[in-house]
């Protein structure tokens, strides 16, 4: 799932994040990028703590749904627009069969090996990247 959030510049040259479907859940960072990542980390901590609460949790709205609500219009002014992805972790992993070509399989264990990762741990990670990037 992908959240619509707001990037603001701040004052100091860095970025502000937040997130209309999420007030209160805000994070920044020096860079465009950094701003996101700590974002990501913001938006699944939030709802994480509204689960824990009982809360419900929002579906995303879309981009258009957003630039339409009238309640937001001072927090966009000014804001760049990002997709926000979240991941909750829920605390143990569950085993998964994949197939890969044993080509590749043997390129992920000498890259996990040289990192000093399991193979799922570098799985894992490569995924997020990948999600991460796709915003």
């Amino acid at each position: 799932m992908r959240y619509v959030a707001f990037l603001h510049t701040d004052e100091a040259g860095g970025f502000g994040i937040s997130f209309p479907d999420f007030p209160g859940a805000i994070s920044d960072g020096d860079t465009v990028e950094q701003a996101i990542q700590r974002g990501e980390r913001a938006l699944a901590f939030h709802v994480q703590g509204m689960r824990e609460d009982g809360l419900d949790v929002p579906a995303p709205r879309s981009v258009d749904d957003i630039l339409a609500d009238p309640d937001l219009a001072e927090w966009r002014e000014g804001a760049q627009i990002a997709h926000v992805a979240l991941i909750l972790d829920r605390g143990s992993p569950k085993r998964v069969n994949i197939s890969l070509d044993p080509g590749l399989l043997d390129a992920i264990d000498a890259e996990a090996a040289r990192r000093g990762m399991t193979r799922s741990a570098f799985l894992s990670s490569a995924a997020r990247a990948e999600i991460h990037a796709a915003h």
